[in-house]
């Protein structure tokens, strides 16, 4: 590779390093922030997005001053980033416009993991297609329509509304490129043609192996120092698609190494360095800060991880300081009270960082909480 690393010889890896460079990449350490929730998703390029609140919490701890408000007219005015289900087949927040070129990379696999689902639920070949073009036709004459609205519909086709069926097609139905999530209606989301909401841009800004190369260089730039095993643990791609957009990203000169991890050539400088009052943010849940690797002991010490991940597919809210958790956080009384529970007594320095992201949660929720 380019630019060898004077550690890449060492075998151990220094864990705050390593930490510290990621959190930065993330927009979660070093004071680095963004000033819009475009500029956020742009940084990290998919924000964890199964719970929308949590969604907009994500892009809130990664911005300066980024109100609800202004993350809904990014969804919905300005169209600069949308929600869909695109890496490991959940959903994510990821920039608009390369909403497509990551659906025609990911979806395929999506499709054929799900097929044993659809079995099971009796969704054969002939129905899913029925179910899209049914779809199709409703937001064509309707508009945005909620996920119970369409469901309605789906019931002429002889889908029970109760149970997975109705979610499972109105996916399929993103998956194979007819909708996307469009705007809230109090507070519920829509779903839109995607042609509709995203105008096509003329030719997929990449294809085939120029899109899993610019994929994984997309995962760099938001997570490394990273390993291939890592970039297929979160995209949900088999590791040898990930060795070969390794491969095609060493022979462009793209990445680097950095000990026994990967970095984009020249990013190492651009990222280092670290302050003396520790950079303190509340994570929302299922942030991709936490799971955007293959293994945790890089940001949660061994001894908490069972509190950060309780078990159930659960990942809670947690605080961070430089990167590192040292806390959960919960929400009292709607969004009007912080709990932080830390793992071990709070450093007084890293106190006052605690009592402003509390603040700054509280602020940033009350519009949702009263509205």
């Amino acid at each position: 590779m380019t630019e060898p690393d004077p550690e890449k010889h060492s075998p151990m890896i220094d864990h705050e390093r390593v930490r510290r460079l990621r959190a930065h990449a993330q927009a979660l350490a070093g004071g680095a922030r963004e000033v819009s929730a475009e500029a956020v998703v742009r940084r990290v390029f998919a924000v964890q997005a199964q719970d929308a609140t949590a969604a907009d919490l994500g892009i809130r701890v990664r911005g300066r001053d980024i109100t609800a408000r202004a993350i809904r007219t990014a969804y919905e005015e300005e169209r600069s980033i949308v929600r869909g289900w695109c890496m490991r087949g959940t959903l994510h927040t990821i920039p608009g416009d390369d909403a497509r070129w990551v659906l025609r990379l990911l979806a395929p696999r999506i499709l054929t993991a799900t097929s044993r689902r659809y079995q099971q639920l009796g969704l054969d070949d002939g129905l899913r297609q029925r179910a899209d073009h049914l779809i199709r036709r409703v937001l064509t004459t309707h508009g945005p329509r909620t996920r119970a609205e369409l469901t309605e519909h789906l019931t002429t086709l002889g889908i029970p509304p109760d149970g997975q069926a109705p979610f499972h097609l109105i996916r399929h139905a993103a998956l194979t490129g007819i909708l996307c999530h469009g705007p809230q209606r109090a507070g519920e989301a829509t779903y839109v043609l995607l042609d509709d909401w995203l105008p096509p841009i003329g030719d997929f800004r990449w294809e085939g192996a120029a899109a899993l190369a610019e994929l994984a260089r997309r995962y760099l730039a938001a997570h490394a120092p990273a390993t291939l095993e890592d970039f297929a643990s979160w995209s949900g791609l088999p590791v040898s698609w990930a060795r070969r957009a390794w491969k095609l990203l060493t022979e462009s000169g793209a990445i680097t190494e950095y000990g026994a991890l990967t970095v984009l050539a020249g990013r190492v400088k651009e990222l280092s360095g670290s302050s003396d009052t520790p950079d303190v943010r509340m994570l929302p849940a299922y942030d991709n800060y936490l799971i955007g690797y293959r293994t945790r002991e890089v940001s949660v010490p061994a001894l908490h991880q069972a509190r950060v991940w309780p078990g159930g597919g659960l990942i809670r809210p947690t605080v961070i300081a430089d990167g590192l958790a040292i806390a959960t956080w919960t929400r009292r009384s709607g969004a009007l009270s912080i709990q932080v529970d830390a793992f071990e007594p709070v450093p007084p320095q890293i106190q006052p960082g605690i009592d402003m992201e509390k603040e700054a949660v509280v602020r940033f929720l009350k519009p949702t909480a009263s509205g």
